[in-house]
């Protein structure tokens, strides 16, 4: 059986094109668990999971969590606004101290750069990244691509677009590499102090013209402003209501395009100004399908490492 060429999940720059197929191929699988009437399947019974959130999130650890549960592991939730930590605990005491516990898996968010690689060096687990810095969030670019696959058909050769806050942004980073693995082609606008000096680098076209990116792409992801990342005495625009103005998606944008685009966001969403809510709700929009399909992917993410583990069969 076709398995992962790595250990952990620590970011998109480290996975093959192969091992994003054969992660949508089990998520395929899954997804039609998580539609049965009966959603529970048992294939990580005798796993322990630990939830290591040392920064908030609602989204993506209910559907960790829930990904989890339906697979039968058992879970561990730590949250670092209740724990040690704030007593001058080292992330890496922590996280043995977990692992005295006999944690096979560590899913992990971290406000630091890296930190799950770090992590990864010293610990007997699997590390699953859920966010790091600004850095990577695998995970969610996983289920933007697996979305657009299942709108479009497939994702090479598609154009997307990623509009938004993109120097804040770990979504943008990697779904940077999981399009370009998967041959897409990539394009990002937003205003230029919310663009990285290195972005060309990656190998991405940049557009500043809202309506031109619009007219260029397939597919529009749009992103949030980051305001608790930019810093409260450091202004990278005038204004939100300026932003929206320039750089914002409405349905008057769209109406004057001669065609229509899917349009992906993910969340949580500042309605009124990346996106209006007409827009975002709109049958283009695919918000609700990406949270679908989020659980799916966690969940053939999560027993693909514990097959690489311990040579689980899909069953």
């Amino acid at each position: 059986m076709a398995e992962l060429s790595v250990n952990h999940l620590l970011g998109i720059k480290e996975l093959t094109r192969d091992d994003i197929e054969l992660i949508f191929e089990t998520a395929d699988h899954f997804k039609e668990v998580i539609n049965r009437p009966i959603k529970k399947v048992p294939s990580l019974r005798d796993f322990t999971i630990a939830n290591l959130f040392f920064e908030n999130s609602t989204r993506t650890r209910t559907s960790f969590e829930l990904a989890q549960k339906r697979l039968s592991a058992d879970v561990v939730n730590f949250s670092s606004s209740t724990s040690s930590v704030k007593k001058g605990e080292t992330l890496i005491d922590t996280a043995n101290n977990i692992l005295a516990m006999k944690v096979d898996m560590v899913v992990m968010r971290h406000a630091s750069v890296g930190a799950p690689h770090f992590l990864s060096k010293y610990v007997d687990a699997n590390i699953l990244n859920a966010g790091d810095g600004t850095h990577e969030h695998p995970t969610q670019a996983l289920l933007d691509s697996y979305s657009i696959r299942e709108r479009l058909g497939q994702v090479e050769g598609k154009k997307v677009c990623i509009f938004g806050d993109i120097l804040h942004s770990r979504v943008a980073l990697s779904n940077i590499f999981a399009l370009q693995k998967q041959g897409a082609e990539v394009m990002v606008c937003g205003p230029n102090s919310l663009l990285p000096k290195y972005i060309q680098d990656l190998g991405v076209k940049v557009e500043l013209d809202v309506k031109k990116a619009l007219e260029w792409c397939d597919v529009a992801n749009i992103l949030r402003i980051q305001l608790e990342r930019q810093g409260g005495d450091i202004s990278y625009f005038p204004s939100l209501r300026e932003y929206s103005q320039y750089f914002g998606i409405n349905k008057e944008l769209l109406d004057s395009l001669d065609k229509e685009i899917v349009l992906m966001h993910p969340g949580p969403i500042n309605r009124g100004i990346e996106v209006t809510t007409d827009v975002i709700d709109s049958e283009n929009g695919i918000v609700l399908d990406q949270v679908e399909n989020g659980v799916a992917v966690r969940m053939a993410v999560l027993y693909l490492l514990a097959q690489k583990r311990k040579g689980l069969s899909l069953g």
